[in-house]
């Protein structure tokens, strides 16, 4: 009887606490041996994994850029330019490092294709590398609907 009437306080109090309470969730973490190498089910693969950054603007569209060595880039994309032709350059906010044009398989208005790569070393240890497709200007040469892209 006495341990009913204990339990029934405890019970009463408890259900009349206005505090308010607080979780906290525990944040898994794996270690791996970087010696071991971890591999990834294809059906993860493909459902989990993030799709490739896209970058587009008023002409470019669908730009990709896939690092295909420790300095060298395939860039990918469509583009809806004048006669077909854009440049490019990778600059490293300082300077200009290259510079070039492309073209794309149809001119505006229909979107073409590009596909090029390149190789872009970093003068600078600290330094981003940003790689700028443009459009130039018929009229007087500057670059128009310039595209920016971080590269590394």
């Amino acid at each position: 009887m006495k341990f009913n009437i204990l339990l029934s306080v405890i019970f009463f109090v408890a259900c009349n606490t206005n505090e308010e309470k607080t979780t906290t969730t525990k944040t898994d973490t794996i270690e791996t041996n970087t010696k071991t190498p971890v591999v990834i089910p294809e059906e993860i693969q493909k459902d989990s994994l993030p799709a490739p950054k896209t970058y587009s603007n008023k002409r470019f569209k669908d730009v990709r850029v896939e690092r295909v060595g420790k300095d060298s880039f395939l860039i990918r994309g469509q583009g809806q330019i004048f006669e077909a032709s854009f440049n490019w350059i990778v600059e490293d906010g300082h300077e200009e490092l290259q510079k070039g044009f492309q073209m794309t398989d149809a001119g505006a208005p229909e979107w073409g294709k590009f596909e090029f790569s390149i190789h872009a070393q970093k003068k600078r240890e600290n330094s981003t590398l940003t790689l700028i497709l443009f459009e130039s200007s018929a009229k007087d040469g500057s670059r128009q609907h310039e595209l920016p892209i971080a590269l590394y």
